[in-house]
């Protein structure tokens, strides 16, 4: 009986395996096969990177990198800086009220982004900020989650620590960036995996605040490349599909070890 549970959930694991890579699978095929081969599966099917070059003369997806990667950066760098002041305030500073403040960030957690889209859109036309890099970043830039999450491991840092690094003439900002923050990397490092890969796929929002190509994503760029006025070619779309995700992808298999390893320090469950 063990080793029946044990081969069925192997051939469980096996099957939401195929089911998740599936789609990718198929993208793959269809991006390196003629058209006429996208729902044919022929083992000698010609091979083709024609499909690539046509996506990426077909719509202007070098803004659209350079937009995304202007985009992660500005949102990650901006939370890295205001989820470690916040965190380390809520982590080690005594002043009255910090336990409902935190429980107000906390609420944060239980919002869905899509309810405050109306909201976020009238603060960001009064700012005179709508179809900017800008605007598609700013409601992001402080993260309740990343403000939990380094708060968590900031009190985890013992306070002989912090003691010692007075004793030596350190202030308090000097404390956070040589003692807490070197503690914290592994944390970092997960929320900054996590922040990035959220931001880089991000459609919604950005589909909302942006009108032109200048300011538009990978996300939205792909979705008008897609859309029905532009004809529907399912190799062409696949093989754009693929040079956008590519970057995670290749992160991912790059530093895939370093990614669960710094999961499992943060204790992410």
């Amino acid at each position: 009986m063990p080793r029946l549970g044990t081969l069925l959930e192997t051939v469980a694991a096996w099957l939401l395996a195929l089911a998740w890579v599936a789609p990718l699978l198929y993208a793959v095929w269809a991006a390196i096969h003629p058209t006429g081969y996208a729902t044919r599966f022929e083992l000698f099917a010609p091979l083709t990177l024609a499909n690539f070059a046509a996506a990426w003369e077909a719509a202007p997806f070098a803004r659209y990198f350079l937009n995304t990667f202007a985009l992660v950066t500005m949102v990650v760098v901006a939370q890295f800086v205001l989820c470690t002041l916040a965190a380390f305030a809520f982590a080690r500073a005594a002043f009255p009220g910090s336990g409902i403040l935190f429980g107000l960030v906390l609420v944060q957690l239980m919002i869905m982004p899509d309810i405050l889209l109306v909201e976020n859109y009238r603060t960001m036309r009064a700012l005179g900020l709508v179809d900017t890099i800008l605007a598609i970043g700013l409601p992001y830039m402080a993260s309740a989650f990343g403000i939990f999450l380094l708060r968590q491991t900031f009190k985890q840092v013992p306070k002989e620590l912090e003691e010692a690094a007075r004793v030596e003439g350190c202030g308090t900002l000097a404390i956070l960036l040589r003692v807490y923050v070197p503690l914290a990397k592994p944390t970092y490092l997960a929320y900054g995996l996590t922040s990035v890969s959220y931001h880089w796929n991000n459609f919604l929002w950005p589909l909302v605040i942006t009108n032109s190509v200048e300011t538009r994503p990978l996300t939205v760029g792909l979705s008008v490349f897609a859309s029905t006025d532009q004809g529907i070619d399912w190799a062409i779309i696949s093989a754009a599909t693929l040079m956008t995700s590519a970057p995670l992808l290749l992160g991912f298999l790059l530093f895939q070890r370093q990614f669960v390893q710094s999961f499992m320090r943060a204790g992410i469950k």
